[in-house]
């Protein structure tokens, strides 16, 4: 029985699980959107924007562990996704593309919204297709499936011309597909293993240092036990964070450019440094030269490139990260650090990260409040910038998975439309969107989808009146020469909010923290709550760029007499 294109596509994502997928129609894409009625267990999200559909299904990938589904229609629908799929690309996370283009004969004559996505998302993407026969939609949508989420997860992209859509074919659906020279390698190999475990057995100040990778392996329990059983202290990277519970006694912290002092001078004084699927970034690292020079390093990645590319390893592992802690725990040794912890439980005190003496709303104190009165247990979404480190600093995660950022590409706005992906894929779980002023303009027409949805986000807008991180680094690298940083002029967001149909709150007063986040918490629908926080507030500590640990700027507010010395 022939069916359509349209047809094909639908049901191919219904084979692969898809349940939600999120996008906006256009003329291109018009006879994919017509034959939604046909298929209702596919549930469609209209966005506002499609960087809006690109981020929430990009969220939405990151809570379930499934593949996140966005579509767009051609031309500017199809780059408008790009800061989204670039995102996933940096961040690993595994989601379909589907863009709708011009019919084939009109490829290549710059008709109306036409436009190359193909050539356009090519070094931002896993792998992309363009579709000229509806016949071969069903193995293209396989394909797309397999390769956004075995081995190292990323985005892929569709590219249907319009009358591919609307094309009569006969087509089978494959059960699997065979694609040449994708074999992602998940076991370690044996003897790299076994000289894993040697080192572990030599080193005295030994760290894990867990990345993203756990948490794309869904291998926090293998994580904590492995932990456990060696005695081995943990630190998490930005996009790690979570991996690990915060009040777990071997959880140090994050390390970098604004992570804990005490978690970038343990990492200088390590022999034995554990990498978890993480790449050593340079927020992590700043100057690679200067990074854990006493330290061996043992590499677990999946993906071989990540290897050796910006720190040599002692004991290089490809593997998937689960299946490796897997191997290793049966094989490493029960052991203890009490001198290595004592030095770090040291550290702690000598350079503690705590929210400083102030008569001012400051936003580290409100991410303490959030922490405390949601338990660490809900989801936190941000965008980027000086709200992400607070977020990052200060909210104790105790429950796997529950921290979306945009790590990699550092793009702002991405905060609104991952909760809403998040909230969708966990109705379960309390989901909080954390932004900046400057980030949350960027996305706030989302708050349309969230009401449109019933979605009981809850939205704190850490509100500075400027682009934060920019203007602290003007204060420290430009001499306070505060150029386009400052906002003039911002909309009334609680007016905003309410104009929505949202419950809103402002809050100036330290006072009122703990019962706007209360109020906001028991509240059963959306909810946003307008922080005005000191403008002038900084992120401590701060290792400039390129610089290393013994450059660490510290919160002067903060500084011990043992710090001191030390600097």
């Amino acid at each position: 029985m022939k069916k359509s294109g349209a047809q094909l596509v639908c049901e191919a994502l219904l084979r692969e699980g898809v349940e939600v997928v999120f996008g906006i129609p256009g003329g291109a894409i018009l006879p994919l959107y017509q034959t939604l009625p046909q298929y209702p267990h596919l549930r469609h999200i209209l966005t506002r924007h499609e960087e809006g559909a690109a981020m929430a299904a990009d969220g939405y990938a990151r809570v379930t562990g499934k593949v996140g589904v966005c579509w767009a229609t051609s031309g500017p629908g199809a780059t408008d996704l790009i800061t989204g799929i670039a995102n996933a690309m940096m961040d690993s996370v595994p989601v379909v593309a589907i863009t709708g283009q011009v019919s084939r004969k009109a490829i290549g004559t710059d008709a109306f919204q036409e436009t190359d996505i193909i050539g356009i998302c090519l070094p931002i993407t896993k792998h992309s297709y363009q579709v000229w026969r509806a016949a071969d939609l069903p193995r293209v949508v396989k394909e797309a499936f397999v390769i956004a989420s075995t081995g190292r997860p990323g985005p892929v992209l569709i590219d249907i011309p319009k009358d591919v859509f609307t094309e009569q074919a006969e087509a089978e659906f494959p059960e699997t597909v065979e694609i040449p020279g994708h074999r992602p390698v998940l076991e370690g190999h044996p003897a790299q293993l076994r000289r894993a475990v040697r080192l572990i057995q030599e080193a005295r100040r030994p760290l894990i240092l867990a990345g993203h990778g756990v948490l794309i392996s869904r291998a926090w329990d293998e994580l904590r036990a492995f932990a456990e059983k060696t005695g081995i202290p943990v630190i998490t990277t930005l996009l790690g964070i979570s991996a690990f519970p915060a009040d777990h006694v071997l959880y140090v912290g994050m390390p970098g450019m604004h992570g804990a002092a005490y978690a970038s001078l343990a990492i200088d004084e390590a022999d034995l440094l554990i990498a978890l699927g993480m790449r050593f970034d340079d927020r992590v690292t700043g100057n690679l030269e200067a990074f854990a020079r006493g330290a061996k390093v043992i590499h677990v990645d999946i993906d071989p490139a990540e290897i050796g590319k910006n720190r040599k390893a002692d004991v290089p592992i490809v593997g998937d990260v689960r299946h490796v802690l897997r191997q290793l725990l049966p094989i490493v040794p029960h052991s203890s650090y009490p001198q290595w912890l004592a030095r770090i439980e040291q550290l702690k005190r000598e350079h503690p990260l705590r929210v400083p003496d102030s008569k001012g709303l400051l936003p580290q104190e409100i991410i303490e409040h959030l922490s405390d009165i949601t338990g660490g247990r809900a989801i936190i979404t941000t965008g980027v910038g000086q709200h992400q480190m607070w977020a990052a600093q200060f909210y104790k995660f105790v429950e796997p998975n529950l921290f979306l950022t945009s790590g990699g590409l550092g793009a702002m706005g991405y905060e609104v439309p991952s909760a809403i992906g998040a909230q969708i894929g966990r109705p379960d779980k309390m989901v909080w969107s954390i932004a900046g002023d400057g980030g949350f303009q960027m996305t706030m027409c989302e708050l349309a989808t969230v009401v449109e949805n019933r979605l009981p986000i809850k939205f704190a807008i850490i509100n500075n009146r400027s682009l934060g991180m920019v203007r602290q680094w003007q204060q420290v690298f430009y001499q306070r020469s505060y150029v386009a940083s400052c906002y003039e002029c911002n909309p009334d967001f609680v007016k905003l909010a309410e104009a929505y149909g949202i419950r809103a709150l402002r809050v100036t007063d330290r006072k009122q923290v703990r019962t706007a986040i209360e109020e906001a918490c028991e509240h059963p629908g959306p909810v946003l709550v307008d922080f005005l926080v000191e403008q002038e507030e900084n992120v401590y500590p701060f290792i400039p760029p390129g610089m290393s640990v013994k450059e660490l700027i510290e919160d002067p507010r903060l500084r011990s007499p043992q710090a001191e010395r030390m600097l």
